[in-house]
């Protein structure tokens, strides 16, 4: 993805063996118990950045999530050298840290995820800052319009309206699932739009830039709608999420 889908990358196929054992590994780790699920997990996470052929995202994993990324590899950021820019139509251009976004105030909500492809994870926690919080630390300008996502993988980016982005519903997110967001799930702070399909979650995330216009994101520019609401663009009929 950065949420959603895998582009098609430059390098060789990956092996037949390692194919096969990753359709092994699938199987074993749907049965397997928890601690066998999270090296499973690990395994994908590492096996698909080096899978130009994007099989290695068929497979369940991480509580029913596919790992996606639209560049060749992303780099670990953590508490030590992870930051949040947020500028543009801001009065208070400011940039934090993760110690900073856990020192403030966390919701928590639990809500289906649908992806774009089909697949969905019902009943997902995600906890983090309400992007609404952010935004009027920042004192957003009367001439603000939509506010633009970047990502730390220098490739990934998002789009929303300032009305979206102020809904109780869009979270910069710190934890996933219950426990810290890892970096194969876009950590260490991702975004979170419940009510959008999941490729508006951007991963990695980076910048939050206030703007006078929406400018559409990575995948909206091959062909995916702005607006993401689920069951309502795309072409599809999926239940919503919230």
């Amino acid at each position: 993805m950065n949420s959603e889908r895998s582009e098609e990358q430059d390098g060789r196929p990956i092996g037949r063996r390692v194919f096969l054992g990753t359709l092994g590994l699938g199987a074993l780790g749907v049965a397997a118990a928890p601690v066998l699920q999270r090296g499973l997990e690990g395994f994908l996470g590492a096996v698909a950045g080096k899978d130009p052929t994007g099989l290695t995202g068929l497979l369940p994993n991480g509580g029913g999530f596919r790992y996606y990324s639209v560049a060749a590899s992303v780099p670990h950021k953590d508490a030590a050298n992870y930051q949040l820019k947020i500028d543009g139509l801001v009065d208070r251009p400011r940039t934090y840290g993760l110690a900073d976004l856990r020192a403030l105030p966390q919701t928590r909500l639990v809500k289906d995820v649908q992806c774009v492809t089909g697949w969905r994870v019902p009943g997902t926690p995600f906890e983090g800052v309400r992007l609404a919080h952010l935004l009027d630390a920042a004192g957003v300008r009367p001439t603000a319009k939509a506010i633009r996502f970047t990502c730390f993988d220098g490739t990934y980016t998002e789009s929303l309206t300032l009305a979206q982005a102020r809904r109780p519903d869009v979270l910069v997110a710190l934890r996933m699932q219950d426990k810290d967001i890892s970096h194969d799930h876009g950590g260490p702070v991702r975004l979170y739009v419940a009510p959008m399909y999941f490729y508006k979650s951007a991963k990695w995330l980076s910048g939050i830039t206030v703007t006078d216009r929406v400018e559409p994101g990575y995948w909206e520019h091959l062909g995916y709608d702005v607006d993401a609401w689920v069951g309502r663009s795309n072409g599809r009929t999926d239940d919503p999420t919230n």
